[in-house]
Protein backbone atom coordinates (compact mmCIF):
# COMPACT_ATOMS: atom_id res chain seq x y z
CA UNK A 1 0.00 0.00 0.00
CA UNK A 2 1.51 3.33 -1.02
CA UNK A 3 1.27 6.38 1.19
CA UNK A 4 1.47 9.99 0.14
CA UNK A 5 2.27 11.39 3.59
CA UNK A 6 4.20 8.71 5.52
CA UNK A 7 7.82 7.76 5.00
CA UNK A 8 9.22 4.98 7.17
CA UNK A 9 12.30 2.83 7.60
CA UNK A 10 12.52 -0.18 9.85
CA UNK A 11 15.49 -2.38 10.69
CA UNK A 12 16.01 -5.17 13.18
CA UNK A 13 18.93 -6.20 15.32
CA UNK A 14 18.76 -8.98 17.88
CA UNK A 15 14.96 -9.14 17.74
CA UNK A 16 14.52 -5.42 18.40
CA UNK A 17 13.05 -3.32 15.60
CA UNK A 18 14.16 0.28 15.15
CA UNK A 19 11.49 2.28 13.30
CA UNK A 20 11.82 5.85 12.01
CA UNK A 21 8.86 7.68 10.47
CA UNK A 22 8.28 11.11 8.97
CA UNK A 23 4.71 12.27 8.38
CA UNK A 24 4.00 15.21 6.07
CA UNK A 25 1.25 17.21 7.77
CA UNK A 26 0.73 20.96 8.41
CA UNK A 27 -0.05 20.50 12.14
CA UNK A 28 -1.79 23.88 12.39
CA UNK A 29 -2.60 25.01 15.93
CA UNK A 30 -5.52 27.26 15.06
CA UNK A 31 -3.63 30.19 16.62
CA UNK A 32 -1.78 31.53 13.57
CA UNK A 33 -3.15 34.33 11.41
CA UNK A 34 -3.03 34.30 7.61
CA UNK A 35 -0.90 37.33 6.70
CA UNK A 36 -2.81 37.96 3.46
CA UNK A 37 -6.35 37.83 4.88
CA UNK A 38 -5.82 38.58 8.57
CA UNK A 39 -8.02 35.61 9.49
CA UNK A 40 -7.11 32.74 11.81
CA UNK A 41 -5.86 29.59 10.08
CA UNK A 42 -8.14 26.75 11.28
CA UNK A 43 -6.68 24.03 13.50
CA UNK A 44 -5.52 20.99 11.52
CA UNK A 45 -3.44 18.43 13.39
CA UNK A 46 -2.89 14.69 13.74
CA UNK A 47 -4.76 13.23 16.70
CA UNK A 48 -3.47 9.66 16.66
CA UNK A 49 -0.74 7.55 15.07
CA UNK A 50 -1.04 3.76 15.28
CA UNK A 51 1.60 1.16 14.42
CA UNK A 52 1.02 -2.57 14.16
CA UNK A 53 3.56 -5.36 13.73
CA UNK A 54 2.20 -8.49 12.03
CA UNK A 55 -1.29 -7.38 13.07
CA UNK A 56 -0.43 -6.66 16.74
CA UNK A 57 -0.52 -3.08 17.98
CA UNK A 58 2.93 -1.91 19.14
CA UNK A 59 2.43 1.87 19.35
CA UNK A 60 -0.40 4.35 19.75
CA UNK A 61 0.72 7.98 19.89
CA UNK A 62 -1.80 10.65 20.90
CA UNK A 63 -0.90 14.01 19.38
CA UNK A 64 -2.33 17.49 19.48
CA UNK A 65 -1.88 20.99 18.17
CA UNK A 66 1.42 21.50 20.04
CA UNK A 67 3.31 19.03 17.80
CA UNK A 68 5.41 20.64 15.08
CA UNK A 69 4.79 20.48 11.33
CA UNK A 70 5.82 17.19 9.65
CA UNK A 71 6.17 15.12 12.84
CA UNK A 72 9.06 12.66 13.14
CA UNK A 73 8.65 9.53 15.27
CA UNK A 74 11.41 7.13 16.20
CA UNK A 75 10.75 4.10 18.40
CA UNK A 76 11.83 0.52 19.11
CA UNK A 77 9.96 -2.63 19.95
CA UNK A 78 10.94 -6.23 20.69
CA UNK A 79 9.87 -9.42 18.94
CA UNK A 80 10.65 -8.44 15.35
CA UNK A 81 12.33 -10.38 12.58
CA UNK A 82 13.67 -9.34 9.21
CA UNK A 83 10.88 -9.49 6.63
CA UNK A 84 8.07 -8.86 9.15
CA UNK A 85 5.46 -6.27 8.20
CA UNK A 86 4.61 -3.08 10.06
CA UNK A 87 1.60 -0.89 9.30
CA UNK A 88 1.53 2.80 10.19
CA UNK A 89 -1.61 4.94 10.12
CA UNK A 90 -2.71 8.35 11.33
CA UNK A 91 -5.95 10.31 11.58
CA UNK A 92 -6.48 14.01 12.21
CA UNK A 93 -9.04 16.41 13.63
CA UNK A 94 -10.59 17.01 10.19
CA UNK A 95 -11.26 13.31 9.52
CA UNK A 96 -8.34 12.92 7.15
CA UNK A 97 -6.10 9.86 7.40
CA UNK A 98 -3.36 7.91 5.69
CA UNK A 99 -1.67 4.55 6.14
CA UNK A 100 1.18 2.48 4.76
CA UNK A 101 2.86 -0.88 5.17
CA UNK A 102 6.55 -1.67 5.01
CA UNK A 103 8.79 -4.65 5.66
CA UNK A 104 11.43 -4.67 8.33
CA UNK A 105 14.86 -4.88 6.73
Amino acid sequence: MASNTIRARASVQGGTANVKTLISHPMETGQRTDSSTGEKIPAHYIEEVTVTHNGNQVLVAQMGSAVSKNPYLSFRFDGASSGDTISISWNDNKGESDSMETSIG
